[in-house]
């Protein structure tokens, strides 16, 4: 594969503890020889076999690949080298040590608006410039938006993970390109054509979760939350709303909206400047 340094990742870079896994992937520190520099190492198993369920396809590490090098945004992960082998390709990437966001959030349980509205902007910041690009994430939740340091003022997050993103084209529809249930989409759970605009309804419910440490749509079954999220059935319940602002509220509403066309990040972004 073009651009894929076939020689042993360990020749360049000395592995160290591991940082996270997923079903096809396994995160590892790592250190550059030649640098001393830290990053994370994403080491991706490949399908061996087009009829195996097992790795991840060649397209779809390519088409991860191709988004990752397209991008270079002070609020998005960094991609820094790419080597395969018989069994993986591994991504050398940059290395954010400050946690999820999920777990900055599991610590405090919920957030103040003014602390809500820090992470906010940079979320959206780094999601109007992937649209701008006509890349949509399609997987944007708080297990995937990273902090480079929790213990200073205003941590700064990075959007991390990729493997689900899509660049928009023209004549290329999409459908069903599922994400965690929690955060889809209604035009995801109803098998409609996606675009950009499935991004904004994720960042509606990461707000919701942010100000209230309580899941908008969240059921006692998968699909419980995917009817919830298809009938927009959610409500601003007192007992975690009680010291929000109308303001917050108004800001959540217009993201979770059926119409995903009326929502784009450049009027998201204006919305929240008044917040």
């Amino acid at each position: 594969m073009a651009g894929f340094r076939q020689e042993d990742v360990e020749l360049c870079y000395e592995m160290k503890e591991e940082l996270g896994s997923g079903q096809f992937a396994i995160v590892r520190k790592c250190k550059e020889k030649s640098t001393r520099t830290e990053y994370a190492a994403k080491f991706i198993k490949k399908r061996r076999l087009s009829s195996s369920r097992r790795g991840v396809s060649r397209e779809e590490i390519e088409r991860e690949v191709n988004i990752l090098r397209e991008i270079q945004h002070s609020n998005i992960i960094t991609l820094h080298d790419i080597f395969e082998n018989k069994t993986d390709v591994i991504l050398i990437l940059e290395l954010v040590s400050g946690g999820e966001l999920f777990d900055f959030l599991a610590e405090k349980e919920s957030l103040t608006e003014e602390e809500a509205t820090q992470f906010l902007k940079q979320i959206l910041d780094g999601v109007h410039y992937l649209h701008s690009k006509r890349i949509a994430h399609f997987d944007l939740k708080p297990e995937n938006i990273m902090l480079l340091d929790k213990n200073v003022p205003n941590p700064r997050i990075k959007l991390i993970d990729f493997g689900i993103a899509h660049q928009i084209k023209d004549g290329n529809e999409f459908k069903n390109i599922f994400g965690t249930p929690e955060f889809v989409a209604p035009e995801i759970v109803n098998y409609e054509p996606l675009g950009l605009e499935a991004d904004m309804w994720s960042i509606g419910v990461i707000t919701y979760i942010l100000l209230s440490g309580a899941s908008p749509f969240l059921g006692e079954t998968k699909q419980e939350t995917l009817t919830n999220i298809s009938a927009v059935n959610y409500d601003f319940d007192e007992e975690y709303f009680s010291n929000t602002s109308e303001l917050a509220k108004d800001f959540i509403r217009r993201l979770l909206v059926k119409d995903p066309k009326l929502v784009t990040a450049s009027v998201v972004t204006k919305a929240i400047k008044v917040m």
